[in-house]
C-alpha cells in the first residue's frame, strides 16, 4: 500500500456546506435525483431518494430521519428492544450531509449520491446508534491525546453468477470470454485478464467518484478478488471511502451481470473474505510515531498492538457480527484463530507488513468483509488507544505458524460475544452506554432468531438418526 498519499482531502476538493451542492449541480447538471445515504449498524444503506432541488435545504438545515432508521435488522425490519421504535415514539431525528461526499453515480444514469450522519448535537436518540459517529467519537479521543490515525482498508469479495443466484445457485462468475472460473489461482494474471471489462470499468468509476482503489489481486479461491485503497491521515476519510467502494463494485458488477458479494464465507469448502484494517499514528506535524529501523516496531506500536489484543474479545462481536462470520475463522486459513502478532507473517491477527521505516503499521486481520467498516475501525482504533493508555505488552512476536502456537484463542462463538460485548468496560468506554445497548439489542434479536431456525443440516443430520 502507498504510505506516502496521505493528504486529508483530494487535490481539487469542492467548496464545502451548501457551496457544495452549487458547486457539484454546476458541475453536473445532468443529475435528476440524489440518494442520501445513511450506514446503519449491519453496515447496510438506508436514506432517501432527493431531487436537486432539496439539496441546498439539506445543507442548511439538514434532513429528517426515522429514529427507527438504526434500529433494523438486516431483513429491514424494526428490532423494538433497541429503544428506538414505540418508546420514543419513532421520532424523526436530524441528519446532515457528510462533506465532500457529494458524488456521482457512474454506474446509474443521471444519478449521484451523499453520505448522511446523525446529528451530534441534536440531542436525539438516534445519533447514539450511528456507527460513524462512534468512529467519530475514537478518533477525537486518539486526537486530543496528540495522536493521529492514519487508516486504510483491504477489501475482498467475491464476484458471483448473478443469473444463478437467481436460480438459487451460489457460483463464481463467468469470465468475460464466458468460461466459469473454476480454480484456485492465488495470484492468477490469467483470473485478473478475465475480468478485465470490470475492472476497467471500477478503475474508472472510481477516478469519477476520486476514490484512490490501488492494487487488485486473484484470492485463494475461484471469483475471489482483492482491492486495496490508499492510506489516509485522516481516519474518517478512510473509512467514507471504503463504505463508499464496497458501494461501487456491488454497482460496476451489477452493470457486468455479476453479484459482489461481501460475505463472510459464501461456500463451505472456499476461502472466506475478510477486511484488514492498516493502521499507524501520526503526530501533529505528520510523523508516524510507529516508525522504526526495526522491523518489529518501537514501543509506542507494541503497546497498541497489545490493547488490539487485550480488547478483540469484547470487540469480537464488531468483526464478526453474523453468524455466516464465524465460519470464516479456520486453521490454516489466512484467517486468524487466535489474538497473536508477528513481523510479515499472514498467521497472525496482527501482522506488521515490510517496509521502509517510515511506513511502519499494523495490519488488523480479524475482521470479515462483512462487518461495518465504520464500527471495524472504531475498534480497532479503540483497542490501540486503550493498550498505549495503559502500556500493554504484547509478548514476543510469532515466527513461522502462528495456527501451531496461539496461546489465546479468539472467541468464535456468536452468543459468547454478543455477552463479552454487552459486559464490557472497553466497549462502554469508548462507544458509549447507548451504543451498547442498542447493538447488543440488535444483534442478540438476529443471533437468537438465526439459530431458531430449523435447516436441512439438521434434518440431515438428526431427522432419521436421532
Amino acid at each position: 500500500m502507498n504510505m506516502n498519499s496521505m493528504n486529508s482531502l483530494p487535490l481539487g476538493t469542492p467548496p464545502r456546506g451548501a457551496s457544495e451542492a452549487t458547486h457539484f449541480l454546476a458541475q453536473h447538471p445532468q443529475v435528476s435525483q440524489i440518494l442520501l445515504i445513511l450506514t446503519d449498524i449491519n453496515g447496510i444503506a438506508r436514506g432517501k431518494l432527493v431531487r436537486p432541488h432539496e439539496l441546498e435545504s439539506l445543507y442548511t438545515q439538514g434532513r429528517p430521519l426515522p429514529s427507527s432508521i438504526l434500529s433494523l435488522n438486516v431483513l429491514g425490519e424494526d428490532v423494538d428492544s433497541t429503544g428506538l421504535v414505540w418508546e420514543v415514539g419513532d421520532m424523526d431525528c436530524l441528519a446532515r450531509p457528510v462533506p465532500g461526499t457529494l458524488k456521482p453515480c457512474p454506474w446509474l444514469a443521471d444519478t449521484a449520491q451523499l453520505l448522511l450522519s446523525m446529528d451530534p448535537e441534536a440531542g436525539q436518540p438516534a445519533a447514539a446508534a450511528d456507527p460513524r459517529l462512534a468512529l467519530v467519537r475514537v478518533v477525537d479521543g486518539l486526537g486530543q491525546d496528540g495522536l493521529h490515525p492514519v487508516l486504510a482498508c483491504e477489501l475482498e469479495f467475491y464476484l458471483l453468477d448473478a443469473d444463478g443466484w437467481q436460480r438459487g445457485e451460489v457460483q463464481p462468475a463467468r469470465s468475460s470470454q464466458g468460461h466459469s472460473l473454476s480454480q484456485t489461482q492465488v495470484y492468477g494474471v490469467h483470473e485478473l485478464e478475465a475480468m478485465r471489462p470490470f475492472f476497467s470499468e471500477l478503475y474508472r468509476c472510481s477516478r469519477i467518484q476520486g476514490l484512490p482503489a490501488e492494487t487488485a489481486i486473484s484470492e485463494y479461491a475461484p471469483g475471489q478478488f482483492e482491492v486495496t485503497l490508499t492510506h489516509r491521515a485522516s481516519a474518517l476519510q478512510a473509512v467514507d471511502e471504503a463504505v463508499q467502494f464496497k458501494r461501487l463494485i456491488k454497482g460496476v458488477a451489477d452493470r457486468h451481470g455479476m453479484l459482489a458479494c461481501f460475505m463472510a464465507k459464501p461456500f463451505s469448502a472456499r476461502a472466506g473474505s475478510g477486511m484488514h484494517i492498516h493502521v499507524s499514528l501520526n503526530d501533529e506535524k505528520g510523523n508516524n510515531r510507529f516508525a522504526s529501523a526495526d522491523p518489529a516496531g518501537n514501543a509506542l506500536m507494541h503497546h497498541a498492538i497489545g490493547g488490539m489484543a487485550a480488547t478483540i474479545t469484547d470487540a469480537m462481536a464488531i468483526f464478526a457480527p453474523h453468524a455466516n462470520s464465524y465460519r470464516r475463522f479456520r486453521r490454516s486459513s489466512y484467517a486468524p484463530t487466535a489474538a497473536t502478532w508477528g513481523v510479515n507473517n499472514r498467521s497472525v491477527t496482527f501482522r506488521v507488513p515490510t517496509g521502509a521505516p517510515p511506513t511502519r503499521h499494523v495490519e488488523h486481520r480479524a475482521s470479515g468483509a462483512d462487518a461495518n467498516p465504520y464500527l471495524a475501525a472504531a475498534a480497532v482504533l479503540a483497542g490501540l488507544h486503550y493498550g498505549i493508555r495503559t502500556c500493554i505488552d504484547p509478548g514476543p512476536a510469532l515466527q513461522g505458524n502462528a495456527y501451531e502456537q496461539a496461546q489465546q484463542p479468539l472467541n468464535l462463538n456468536w452468543y459468547a460475544t454478543l455477552y463479552a460485548f454487552e459486559q464490557s468496560d472497553f466497549i462502554r468506554s469508548y462507544f458509549g452506554a447507548p451504543f451498547q445497548r442498542i447493538f447488543t439489542a440488535l444483534k442478540r434479536e438476529q443471533c437468537e432468531r438465526f439459530y431458531s431456525e430449523v435447516t436441512t443440516l439438521d434434518h440431515d443430520w438428526h431427522l432419521r438418526l436421532a
